[in-house]
């Protein structure tokens, strides 16, 4: 019997039932039974729409639809102004639910509608990535029209939510693979592990499908996510919590790059998975002429006479359409390597760190190519004098491993610590802008910005200090293409860009929704190598407060 098409429709329905409970025993019930539906060419589909991304990481391809593109053709279809989208707007929160009541009632409607398939929609999406050009924006503009003169309200608010990353269903891409397992039988820790090794949630639900999943090997130039260090305030900790050797490394402070490598074939990514390869021309080069196929774990850092530079010079060589010769100068980098998790057809991922360090340093990198400097501490004392060292010589700190860890792609634990000996920095995101003053003015320098409360975010605080004139003309270009809503000078603005703050202290506040406000924070640096999955939690703020409010009980 020939099976029909999967709807859109019916995917749309599945995740508003999805959003309506709370338990999450529910949610992967209702999720793996629709997942047993599916044909092995929409479930990929949807198990990737259902984890927030459209196309396999490390694809090459992108929608580059946003949020200015969205609202224009809201505005267009449903005949709605500008005022009665704010208004609607400011009611949700949120893009999808904004256009779900404005498109309720539609200026145009299709002469032929047809029903939306999966298939339908990610054909769509694959042809907005492949238009370029002087006319790209109007060619994208087209498609989005002709989707949402054919979607329902309901359709076109999850057409919204998948072009932006943001479902806000409660589901997290744990909940997916737990939805994969039960719909195919396998036990969550066989979907976990295959994802480890894939990187694709997408691939390893294929492979779930066609009970292949023993099949699954790591697939170079496929980004993964990110091990992640938690973070301790003092060696006396560290040392209590352990109370066994660890290595240490110095903590660089550039920005975290996962490296591929197959033959002649090399490709960079950042912290939130986009490919920014093109921006370390002399990396690249220096990485060919490493006889083997890997994946690398490290940071690129500006580096000059075996010296670190700020920060913010790294940031002049990110995101420019060319890289002369005059800036490679200005901004020299190295890449230092600290973990390997492929090696010529190996996944090296479930064996212990000392293990991956040792392949790692038998490699013997060079040149701009080299490996994290690292040491083997026991207390309190070693640990001190290594930080020392490690701040010194122009580096944020330590971070101190476990020997005997796992490389755990999208956790954080302490299997992994950071030591910064300072009160630590929030990664938060901007979710308003306003004018500045004196000089500033006319210009977005006053930034809001929020973490994140489960699918929700939360503000924590404003600053308006320490960004350079450059960066805030820079940022105030960038913020126009993200409004919202408002006016000349304040604007509500799509949660892109993510800022590292730095702060006094956290307080209990009922100015702002989180309950807790930062003490003179300032803007340490921009976070353009992050995304909103990258910002911190409203628990860490808590977490911070309750510390600091512990230790001064104590006193």
């Amino acid at each position: 019997m020939h099976r029909s098409a999967p709807l859109f429709k019916f995917f749309s329905d599945i995740c508003e039932s999805i959003r309506d409970t709370s338990k999450k025993l529910v949610k992967v019930e209702i999720l793996s039974t629709y997942l047993r539906t599916l044909d092995e060419d929409t479930l990929p589909i949807v198990s990737r729409f259902l984890s927030g991304i459209v196309f396999p990481r490390g694809s090459k391809k992108e929608v580059y639809i946003g949020y200015s593109t969205l609202v224009d053709v809201i505005l267009e279809i449903s005949g709605t102004n500008s005022r009665r989208f704010r208004d609607t707007y400011l009611k949700y929160g949120d893009l999808g639910s904004t256009a779900e009541e404005l498109l309720g009632k539609k200026a145009f409607v299709s002469l032929i509608k047809r029903d939306l398939t999966i298939r339908d929609v990610y054909q769509e999406f694959e042809k907005a990535a492949s238009i370029m050009g002087a006319r790209a924006v109007e060619g994208r503009k087209g498609i989005l029209r002709g989707l949402f003169l054919d979607a329902s309200p309901i359709e076109a608010k999850y057409l919204i939510k998948i072009l932006t990353g943001e479902l806000r269903i409660g589901l997290t891409q744990g909940l997916v693979e737990e939805a994969i397992a039960r719909a195919f039988d396998y036990s969550i820790k066989e979907i976990k592990k295959a994802q480890l090794v894939i990187g694709d949630i997408g691939t390893t639900a294929l492979l779930a499908f066609q009970r292949k999943l023993q099949e699954a090997e790591p697939r170079l130039m496929q980004p993964l996510s990110y091990m992640l260090a938690d973070t301790m305030q003092s060696a006396k900790e560290i040392e209590q919590y352990y109370k066994r050797e660890l290595y240490a490394e110095f903590k660089y402070d550039g920005i975290r790059v996962q490296v591929h490598k197959r033959d002649n074939d090399v490709a960079i990514y950042s912290r939130n998975l986009e490919e920014i390869t093109s921006d370390f021309p002399e990396i690249v080069e220096g990485l060919r002429r490493i006889p083997h196929k890997f994946i690398f774990d490290g940071e690129i850092v500006p580096f000059r006479k075996n010296t670190p530079l700020h920060f913010q010079e790294l940031q002049r060589r990110l995101r420019r359409k060319k890289l002369g010769p005059e800036i490679l100068g200005e901004v020299p980098v190295v890449l230092f390597v600290y973990d390997l998790l492929y090696l010529n057809g190996r996944a090296l991922f479930d064996g212990p760190f000392h293990e991956r360090r040792r392949h790692l340093e038998s490699l013997r990198l060079n040149g701009l190519i080299r490996t994290s400097y690292i040491r083997r501490v026991r207390n309190v004392d070693e640990i001190e004098e290594l930080f020392e060292l490690s701040r010194r010589l122009g580096h944020e700190g330590l971070v101190l491993k476990d020997p005997s860890s796992p490389y755990t792609p999208g956790k954080r634990g302490k299997k992994w610590v950071k030591l910064k000996k300072e009160l630590d920095t929030l990664d938060a995101v901007i979710v308003m802008a306003e004018y500045g003053h004196g000089k500033r003015a006319g210009l977005y320098s006053d930034y809001t910005f929020a973490v994140r409360d489960g699918q929700t975010l939360r503000v924590i605080g404003k600053a308006y200090s320490g960004l350079t004139d450059e960066e805030i003309l820079e940022m105030t270009n960038k913020l126009r293409t993200l409004a919202l809503e408002g006016r000349d000078s304040l604007l509500v603005v799509n949660p892109e860009i993510v800022l590292e703050v730095a702060f006094d202290s956290v307080q209990r506040s009922d100015r702002h929704d989180s309950g807790y406000a930062l003490r003179f924070p300032r803007i340490k640096r921009i976070r353009y190598d992050k995304g909103l999955m990258d910002i911190d939690s409203l628990a860490k703020v808590k977490s911070i407060y309750l510390k600091k409010h512990i230790n001064e009980t104590r006193i």
